[in-house]
């Protein structure tokens, strides 16, 4: 899944009214991004198309996520199953939406996952990998999804179990196990970089832990690593898809949550 830089900001539909303070802000702040993956890729000798973004909407409103729809955005990053499983019901209309699960994910929520993410991220042990495998298989058969699920892998690059991922020992295991099913599909690996790294190190690794993945598993293409302040740099180091929110959505709203 791949994007061209051209045509991402065109006219929004006119069924989006009521926030057109809202619409200017998220063209202007679309089109600065966009710019700054087209100068990444220019500055790493790379092919714009290799690129894709993914808006990271937690925590904004559905309203929202329909204008950057209408901006040309059809992927978008969730990662709370209750507030994304909302937002599917409501946008259900717009016919080209898909949706991935971007945050870590409870076992006990993958089979409600299953009935609408298109991708998980965040896999990083077999038995969230099994209820994955259970949970689509189950949607599969009551015609709830019609494709198995992408899946990727996420790297630990500081083993902190605090915050999720896969050490490179357990990682090959794991990712034959899921390329092994018959409706997960080995997508390819995330990580986030350790907050005491400078992300081009980081990125580096996890350059390298790919690598070494795609010569067994030629399939596992994706590379998603890169957020609002170190994209450039992941994208110097292979990301194949940067991951936004700040940048893009502004500052987080306030919640109770």
């Amino acid at each position: 899944m791949t994007e061209s830089s051209t045509g991402t900001t065109g006219s929004v539909a006119t069924g989006v009214t009521g926030h057109g303070d809202r619409v200017e802000q998220l063209k202007t702040s679309l089109s600065a991004l966009i710019e700054r993956i087209d100068a990444a890729c220019a500055a790493a000798g790379r092919d714009r198309g290799s690129v894709r973004l993914l808006p990271v909407t937690k925590f904004f409103p559905a309203s929202d996520i329909e204008i950057l729809y209408h901006l040309g955005r059809r992927e978008f990053g969730e990662s709370r199953e209750q507030e994304a499983a909302a937002k599917v019901a409501q946008l259900g209309h717009l016919s080209q939406i898909r949706w991935e699960f971007i945050g870590r994910l409870q076992r006990n929520k993958a089979k409600a996952v299953a009935r609408w993410a298109d991708t998980v991220y965040s896999v990083d042990s077999d038995r969230l990998a099994s209820a994955l495998d259970t949970g689509v298989k189950a949607a599969l058969d009551d015609g709830t999804r019609t494709t198995p699920l992408r899946v990727l892998l996420q790297v630990s690059l500081d083993a902190d179990p605090a915050r999720g991922g896969v050490r490179d020992a357990a990682l090959h295991a794991l990712a034959d196990q899921v390329a092994a099913s018959e409706s997960l599909q080995l997508a390819g690996l995330m990580a986030i970089p350790p907050l005491d790294v400078e992300p081009d190190a980081a990125f580096e690794q996890l350059a390298r832990i790919h690598a070494a993945l795609t010569t067994v598993h030629p399939e596992a293409m994706e590379l998603s690593a890169g957020m609002s302040g170190d994209l450039e740099s992941a994208i110097r180091h292979g990301s194949t898809c940067v991951r936004v929110g700040t940048a893009l959505m502004g500052a987080r709203p306030i919640t109770s949550a």
